[in-house]
């Protein structure tokens, strides 16, 4: 047994309506407990604190860390991949440059602790699940995406049955170790095969006779009767695109009142108004949002310099292939179940059209009244990589440095936007929902993102500094699992981290029409299909959830 005091911490944790109060923690083994006793606690290491600022370890809900569109990136833009992973020479592990482990070593050093691979294709969930077992220290999981494989638009076009949808849903979660639905621009991979340039919410996907509208509520009603604890998790039609902000709010309406999960919902605040054709509708995104209470998001904040966009949205990508900085790019479609982009690309702050963009997804935090349900992204790496996520949040809470920013964009920007006008400033305590409690509980990890007893013992700690992007960009002590695992702002450890999946249970018939149609339709065989109970490697590192289902059907 081993256990661990953290003395004079200034702790952070909605679930306990803790804004700063000065405790001291307890840990054994890899669990927060209440005080023990005081035969235990004389064989306790104490961490004198001294009430530096502690939290929860963070959750990222979306951010593409794994799967074949982030290893073509990689190969695409090698020399970016090293530019923004670029550590500090004297850490152990510094040799790890540009792999999977510096991923976890970056997000450990921030004092994250869980991030979701929000587009992991059934089909390519093998390789997913491989490249999420090679990052260290950080838990990990992934999010199936259905929407546009062709067995699911032919269960449709059939008049397959609610339970038929449920069933196929479930088996998808099961075979491919998800721990939740990706719905990517619904029908749209279709769609693209057949020549269309673009999809409308109510548009028809060609030869299958059925709208995007249709595809998203079935598979949203799917979720929903199945009990996922995640909300389905939605890549609207139109990303990009000026005036796009009547799908968005359309998107909303079409959600029934049922939970749904809008992803960088930044690149679709936009407004087709002005001299330039582009303008800023992050106040009726938000005035929408609030009239939803039904639905969540995450924002996808863009700042500027060298990222590379990447997509299972093939219209939106193709679509955007001559902006391509540098000069290369790379769209691909499968035959049965998806496609995807790569597409480089330079945020500049000379740019009238990227300034928008940053200044809306600031707008879109700044003016949400509910922390609990707008969710702290950049869409890694498409708004910007994830290492940036520590000047985010001095944007977030520094007024003067956000107003100093602004002035050194396009003038345009600020008579456009709400931005200058808006003086507040995200609080630690804020911060700690957006980042830890609310991630948890929209994942359904009722046992992580607080501080209570009962919890991990996932804890991030960080020493007080004005310069926010300073404070976040490496913590002073991350505990994962009740490890100590950076000390003094040093990664101290290799240790392993786990990945989350469901167990969903199904009627096994639904696996007969599988076959049937794999037979006809697929060269891969069946059983070798997904991340199978064989698969000693991946199963060691799995933590798996039961989910019986809420809801009949």
């Amino acid at each position: 047994m081993t256990v661990i005091c953290l003395k004079n911490a200034r702790v952070y944790d909605p679930l306990q309506e803790a804004d700063g109060e000065v405790m001291t923690l307890w840990i054994e083994d890899d669990r927060i407990i209440s005080e023990p006793t005081a035969e235990i606690k004389k064989k306790a290491t104490v961490y004198e604190l001294d009430g530096a600022v502690t939290m929860a370890g963070a959750l990222d809900i979306h951010s593409h860390i794994a799967g074949g569109n982030v290893n073509t990136a990689r190969l695409m833009l090698p020399e970016a991949h090293r530019s923004h992973l670029e550590r500090n020479n004297k850490t152990p592990f510094a040799n790890a440059k540009w792999s999977s482990f510096e991923t976890g070593y970056r997000y450990t050093e921030m004092g994250y602790s869980m991030v979701v691979e929000p587009a992991m294709l059934p089909v390519n969930a093998p390789q997913v699940h491989a490249e999420l077992a090679d990052i260290p220290i950080i838990d990990t999981a992934a999010l199936a995406v259905l929407g546009s494989d062709d067995f699911l638009v032919r269960l449709l076009r059939a008049n397959a049955s609610q339970a038929q949808i449920n069933d196929y849903v479930s088996w998808t979660m099961n075979v491919t170790k998800a721990l939740g639905l990706k719905v990517i621009n619904a029908g749209g991979a279709q769609a693209f095969k057949k020549g269309a340039v673009t999809l409308g919410l109510d548009d028809i996907v060609p030869d299958y006779g059925i709208s995007s509208r249709t595809l998203l509520q079935r598979l949203q009603t799917a979720v929903v009767q199945t009990g996922l604890p995640h909300p389905v998790h939605v890549h609207c039609n139109n990303l990009g695109t000026p005036g796009n902000i009547q799908t968005i709010v359309d998107t909303m309406e079409a959600a029934q009142g049922l939970p749904m999960h809008l992803a960088h919902v930044q690149f679709y605040g936009y407004g087709d108004e002005g001299k330039y054709g582009f303008s800023s509708s992050a106040a009726k995104l938000m005035e929408a949002f609030n009239r939803h209470p039904n639905i969540t998001m995450d924002v996808g904040q863009v700042l500027f310099g060298q990222t590379v966009t990447l997509s299972g949205d093939v219209m939106a990508q193709f679509a955007r292939r001559y902006d391509a900085s540098p000069q290369k790019w790379h769209v691909w479609q499968a035959e049965n179940e998806g496609s995807g982009g790569i597409v480089p690309y330079h945020y500049k702050t000379a740019s009238f059209v990227n300034g928008l963009q940053w200044a809306i997804g600031l707008e879109i935090f700044l003016l949400c009244d509910d922390p609990w349900r707008l969710f702290f992204t950049t869409d890694h790496p498409n708004g910007a990589p994830f290492t940036r996520y520590p000047d985010l949040l001095r944007l977030l809470m520094d007024y003067d440095y956000r107003k100093d920013c602004l002035s050194n964009l396009h003038p345009d920007i600020a008579e456009m936007t709400l931005l200058a006008g808006i003086k507040r400033e995200y609080s630690l305590y804020e911060l700690a929902v957006m980042t830890r409690a609310a991630p948890a509980k929209l994942l359904g990890q009722s046992d992580r993102g607080h501080l209570k007893p009962g919890a991990r013992a996932d804890i991030a700690v960080y020493r007080e500094n004005a310069d926010k992007a300073a404070m976040f960009r490496r913590a002073e002590k991350v505990f994962k699992n009740g490890q100590l695992v950076v000390d003094k702002g040093t990664i101290t450890t290799t240790a392993s981290g786990n990945t989350v999946a469901l167990n969903v249970g199904y009627d096994s018939g639904i696996e007969r029409h599988i076959q049937t149609y794999f037979d006809r339709f697929y060269s891969l065989r069946l059983s070798n299909y997904g991340v199978t109970s064989n698969a000693e490697q991946f199963e060691k590192r799995f933590q798996t959830h039961k989910v019986s289902g809420a809801f009949s059907s």
